[in-house]
Order: structure tokens, then sequence, then C-alpha cells
């Protein structure tokens, strides 16, 4: 065989080889990229349950607030009710004490 040949031989499975080898690399280096940007997506997805975890306790203290503030205008409501109950009693009252004094005859001096 030929020296040339053999050599030719030999150099074409040795440049598949350095090519195989780089490529390998270039895969490694992409899978490594691909590794960090899922640990990023990781983090970005914990952060976003973090905020949503804050997001839904504000809600409920925001909710807890609400039912207070109702519960004040229902209390209050029932206070307006009793205040013009005791109005229209002292009315009528007054109206009763009225009546009873122009029943009393007092002559002159």
């Amino acid at each position: 065989m030929n020296p040339q040949k053999l050599e030719n031989l030999i150099g074409v499975p040795v440049e598949k080889d350095n090519s195989g080898t780089r490529l390998v690399a270039s895969a490694g280096e992409t899978m490594g990229e691909i590794v960090g940007s899922v640990q990023r997506v990781s983090q970005m997805i914990g952060e976003i349950s973090a905020a949503s975890t804050e997001q839904s306790e504000g809600i409920g203290q925001v909710n807890v607030a609400v039912s207070e503030l109702d519960q004040m205008t229902q209390q209050n409501a029932a206070l307006v009710e009793q205040a013009a109950a005791a109005a229209q009693s002292l009315q009528d009252q007054a109206g009763n004490l009225e009546k009873l004094v122009h029943t009393f005859k007092v002559e002159s001096a």
C-alpha cells in the first residue's frame, strides 16, 4: 500500500474524530447553557410563587377589612334606626304633654 494512501486513510478518520470531538464539546456547552436556563426559569417560578403568596395574603387582609367595614355599617344603620325611633317617641311624648298642659286652667292673678 502506498504511504500516501495509508496517510489519507488514517487522516480521514482522525479528521472525523476531531470533528466529532468538537461536536461533542459544542453539545456539552449547549447542554450547560440549557441547564443554566432551566435553573433561571426555576428561580423565576419560585419568585412568582412567593409574589402570588404575598398577593393572596394581601387580598385576605383586604377581605377582613371589608368585612369589618360592613359590620360597622350595619351597626351604624341599627343605631340610626334606634335614634329615629327614640326621636319619634320623644315627639309623641311632647305632643301628649302639650295636650295635658292645655287641660290645666290657670287663673290670672
